[in-house]
C-alpha cells in the first residue's frame, strides 16, 4: 500500500530487519494499527530454532508448560480454548452455577515484556541457569529501530521491552512470562485461558 511505513533495524544483533505489518480490520492511515515484525534471516533463524527445541524439551520433561495454555503449542490452539471454556461452562450449568466470562485482548502484547521479569521466571520459576540464562540475557537486550516513511528516516529507538514478532523464540517467551497467571487462577478459582485472557468464574447460586 502506498505510503505504508516501513521499520529497519539499525542495531539489532538478530541479524534481520523489521517490516509494519498492518492489523487486520483496522484504520491502515493510523500508525499505531501496525505492529513490527522482524525478518530473521537464516543464521539467527535456525539458531533460535534450536533454542527453541531445546527449551520445550527441557519444559516438556520437567511438566513446566501452563496447562491452560492453548496457544503457540503442539496440539494446542484457538480452538481447543474455546473447546474447554464450552465444556466448563456446560459443567458448571449441570451443577446450577451461574457462569461469568471476561474476554480481554491484550494490546500489544509482546511488547508489554518486562526483560528483566521475563529473565526472573526464568530462573526461578522454570529453573533456567547458568550458561542457558546468561545466552537470553544477551539475546533480549541490545535492540533498536528506525521508521522510514515517506522517504524520511526516523531517529533510532532503543527497544527497553518485549519480545520480537515474527522471532522463533517470541510466542515461547511470552507463554513463560504469562504463566503465573496460574496463581491466580488457583488463588481466586477461576479458569483462564490464555492466550486471549478468557477469564471465567462460577457461583453457586
Amino acid at each position: 500500500m502506498a505510503g505504508t511505513p516501513t521499520m529497519n533495524t539499525l542495531q539489532d544483533h538478530t541479524g534481520g530487519g523489521l517490516s509494519a505489518s498492518e492489523k487486520s480490520g483496522l484504520d491502515a492511515s493510523d500508525l499505531k494499527n501496525y505492529r513490527p515484525v522482524s525478518n530473521l534471516s537464516f543464521l539467527p533463524k535456525l539458531l533460535e530454532k534450536v533454542v527453541q527445541v531445546r527449551l520445550q524439551a527441557f519444559l516438556d520433561e520437567n511438566d513446566l508448560m501452563p496447562c491452560a495454555q492453548s496457544a503457540y503449542r503442539k496440539y494446542h490452539s484457538t480452538e481447543t480454548a474455546v473447546a474447554n471454556v464450552y465444556n466448563d461452562l456446560l459443567l458448571a450449568a449441570d451443577q446450577g452455577q451461574v457462569s461469568a466470562l471476561c474476554l480481554s485482548d491484550l494490546t500489544a502484547a509482546f511488547d508489554t515484556v518486562d526483560h528483566e521479569l521475563l529473565l526472573l521466571h526464568l530462573e526461578r520459576q522454570f529453573g533456567v541457569c547458568g550458561v542457558a540464562l546468561q545466552w537470553f540475557r544477551s539475546y533480549l537486550p541490545g535492540r533498536s529501530f528506525q521508521v522510514l516513511y515517506g522517504g524520511s528516516m526516523s531517529s533510532s529507538v532503543i527497544i527497553l521491552c518485549s519480545v520480537p514478532q515474527g522471532s522463533v523464540l517470541g510466542p515461547r517467551l511470552f507463554i513463560l512470562y504469562t504463566a503465573d497467571l496460574t496463581d491466580v487462577e488457583n488463588e481466586h478459582r477461576v479458569a483462564i485461558h490464555s492466550l486471549l485472557m478468557i477469564v471465567m468464574a462460577t457461583i453457586q447460586h
